[in-house]
């Protein structure tokens, strides 16, 4: 699976986890160049507390694009640090 925003690859990974129609990319898979971390929590009922990153590529922004689980409840553990892609990040096989 590949993210791509802006013409650029974000994250490519065999090992994304899909949680509600979304692929969770591992951490060591994002290309951390166009990852800005983004001051945007929210917060699921049985995922926990969502932290945010904002992608830029290329003097193209595009705010909390991206979201990940730094300390999720124990019903998604296995998504810890994964990241997810929404707003315009295509996500494609």
């Amino acid at each position: 699976m590949k993210a791509i925003y802006n013409g650029k690859v974000l994250a490519e990974s065999q090992d994304t986890i899909v949680v509600e129609n979304n692929h969770y990319f591992p951490e060591d898979s994002i290309d951390k160049a166009y990852f800005k971390d983004s001051a945007k929590h929210t917060t699921c009922p049985w995922k926990g507390e969502a932290s945010y990153f904002n992608i830029e590529v290329d003097g193209k922004s595009n705010p909390d694009a991206a979201w990940y689980y730094p300390e999720p409840k124990y019903a998604a553990k296995e998504i810890k640090n994964y990241i997810a892609f929404w707003r315009g990040v295509e996500v494609v096989d």
